[in-house]
């Protein structure tokens, strides 16, 4: 058990999220936890700067468990958005488009938002944490080859930074990686911890 356990061993946590890099991500500072899941139409407002797209989205997540959640269950919700030139990247909807996007990111920079929401008794707190992150230039076969050999399509952006493209394209980083991921793990950690002092 370790130090953030001990502290919430009163509460049942529940991370509503079907990805596996979150799944994998959350179990390192939780020995348990259960994963649920609700369908989420995830709309927001044409107005919303992107910046606050990721958070919105968490937040509305985290909303459709309010009714339900009880007393000692601590709801985490998380969505990730990347933004290439003001413009949200999200996953692609075939391996053209998974194609186009990786070639825009291929030699220039781009911001990688994690929105995070915390349910607890009866109420969310949300924050967010961003990553820039900056790409080689990525040769055509370079990119084809991710596209056939990995899984990018579950993927905002097209890639995954924990991947072969996280190995050999990205030259440098500016954040948390594990926010990239999906998940920024050191922000989560100290909020818990803020709430539960509470």
């Amino acid at each position: 058990m370790n130090l953030l356990d001990k502290k919430i061993k009163h509460l049942q946590i529940k991370l509503a999220s079907q990805s596996p890099r979150r799944q994998e991500l959350i179990q390192n500072i939780f020995s348990n936890f259960k994963i649920v899941s609700k369908e989420i139409d995830e709309i927001y407002p044409k107005t919303l700067h992107v910046s606050e797209v990721a958070s919105y989205l968490s937040k509305l997540k985290a909303a459709a468990y309010l009714e339900n959640a009880s007393k000692d269950e601590l709801y985490i919700t998380a969505d990730t958005v990347v933004i290439y030139q003001n413009e949200i990247l999200g996953k692609p909807i075939s391996k053209n488009d998974a194609f186009k996007m990786l070639r825009k990111l291929s030699g220039n920079t781009h911001e990688v938002y994690t929105g995070v929401s915390i349910l607890l008794n009866g109420s969310i707190r949300t924050f967010d944490d961003v990553t820039k992150v900056t790409f080689y230039e990525l040769s055509d076969d370079e990119i084809n080859y991710y596209i056939e050999k990995y899984q990018p399509m579950d993927k905002a952006g097209s890639y995954g930074i924990q991947e072969w493209m996280g190995y050999v394209g990205i030259q440098k980083m500016e954040g948390d990686f594990f926010n990239v991921m999906g998940l920024p793990l050191h922000k989560l950690y100290r909020e818990i911890n803020e709430i539960i002092d509470l």
